[in-house]
């Protein structure tokens, strides 16, 4: 018999870590190849790890709630056949020398803290708890840093965690300490856990006055995405001056060609084809005709796209949101598109999205047509400038130009507005931008083949 490493497999350029929540097998367990073993969750979606091989699962490395790297030994698996024998270190301090290595805190003092802390000077300190009696969980990570900078027990269960269900992370413990040396540590707030490009930083909000809970009142805890939503929301808002203009489109011609296509196109393709794709495939000639609202904000910095990913905004059977990003939407045509929407959409509300699938988007669009909204003003996904809201199609009494003169008919009528980031965008680019996404809606081909 030999033994392998089942590792934590690399889940995309910006993804360095990741939770376990749930092991779905037990020490001593079969395991068929590529059978699920356990489930772990990043800052961007939940997965699953399958073994690699049929085998018996010898040893796990790492409990729920703990964080593991990426290339990490999770857990070693025996099976059949010759392989070198894997390193097999206790999780604590697998889990030390992984989480030192990624510091994302750009803090000397803080990285210095990390590396000190696995030394054997930072076992002289005081034990503490790896579960609190207000039931908290403490990696070891977060112990070691705690002793080596003499953190009690009591002061680190005030500290506000970011991780799944409010677990203290090795960034909280260090931004926290970060602020207490600079006389701020009686006032510091929660890091978002969802990191953005040349995010300025922000003055500590004054306290916000209790909420009163009256008779009958329910408290709902969030879950681990909506707190996640949460953060990002609030922090686009503190990072970006926002800024919305609206366009009101005539997309008569694009709903008479669905109409007249649709049914061929399910029938040929096996795919529905609705409006969402050509909704995309007009914001991406817009882009390409108009690059500088596909950028981000690096500081003083401005770094423009090569590539036009389109986030799709998706709410889910919970009520919360993801965003899919198709890749290169500007290279797809509208069968490719039409299939891809239809297949992020769906894997999306059952969650089966990969982490790279919800990553690199550099502009978004989201449909608030959807709940019978005929316009919006939406927030900007960042590290994004620009997030296009499109409004319900409604048959409205309009004008129509004729070279015979104006004449009054029925049209089918869409508001498109456009939140975007006014450091970098002005409202001249921000309004030519939407309203030529409009006119290409407008100009749409009814003799168009697919």
């Amino acid at each position: 018999m030999a033994e392998i490493e089942l590792t934590m497999p690399k889940m995309g350029e910006s993804v360095a870590e990741a939770t376990i929540t749930n092991w779905l097998k037990a020490e001593g367990d079969k395991v068929e190849a590529e059978e699920a073993v356990l489930e772990i969750a990043t800052d961007k979606v939940d997965s699953e790890i399958p073994s690699p091989e049929e085998g018996v699962i010898k040893k796990i490395l790492f409990q729920v709630d703990e964080v593991v790297q990426v290339g990490q030994a999770i857990a070693i698996i025996e099976v059949e056949g010759d392989a070198a024998s894997p390193k097999t270190d206790s999780p604590s301090a697998a889990s030390s020398a992984g989480n030192t290595g990624s510091s994302n805190s750009s803090s000397s003092n803080g990285q210095a803290a990390v590396q000190e802390a696995t030394t054997p000077a930072a076992t002289e300190s005081t034990e503490l708890l790896k579960h609190s009696s207000s039931g908290k969980f403490f990696s070891p990570l977060v112990r070691n840093i705690a002793k080596k900078e003499g953190i009690a027990q009591a002061e680190l269960e005030t500290i506000p965690g970011t991780g799944m269900n409010e677990r203290l992370t090795k960034n909280d413990l260090l931004s926290y300490l970060e602020q207490r040396e600079s006389g701020q540590g009686s006032q510091i707030n929660a890091p978002s856990p969802v990191q953005t490009v040349g995010a300025p930083k922000t003055e500590t909000p004054k306290p916000k006055a209790a909420i009163s809970i009256g008779s009958g009142d329910e408290v709902i805890e969030m879950d681990r995405m909506r707190k996640m939503i949460s953060d990002h929301m609030v922090d686009s808002k503190h990072t970006s001056a926002h800024v919305t203009s609206f366009v009101e489109a005539d997309v008569s011609n694009m709903v008479f060609w669905r109409e007249r296509v649709k049914h061929d196109f399910q029938k040929r393709e096996g795919e529905k084809i609705t409006y969402t794709p050509l909704i995309m495939e007009a914001v991406a000639k817009a882009i390409k005709e108009m690059p500088m609202v596909n950028v981000s904000v690096d500081g003083s910095k401005i770094i423009k796209r090569k590539h036009i990913n389109l986030g799709m905004a998706t709410a889910l059977p919970s009520g919360n949101l993801i965003v899919p990003v198709i890749k290169d939407a500007d290279q797809k045509n509208l069968i490719g598109l039409s299939k891809e929407v239809n297949d992020l959409a769906n894997r999306a509300r059952n969650n089966k999205l990969n982490p790279d699938e919800i990553q690199g988007g550099t502009f978004t669009v989201t449909n608030v047509g959807t709940f019978g909204n005929v316009m919006g003003t939406p927030i900007i996904n960042q590290p994004q400038v620009a997030i296009m809201a499109v409004g319900a199609i409604r048959k409205k009494p309009a004008v129509i130009e004729t070279p015979y003169g104006d004449t009054i008919g029925v049209r089918h009528m869409m508001y498109l507005s456009l939140s975007y980031d006014h450091r970098v965008v002005d409202g001249a680019l921000g309004g030519r931008f939407v309203k030529r996404v409009g006119d290409i809606l407008e100009d749409f081909d009814m003799d168009r083949e697919i």
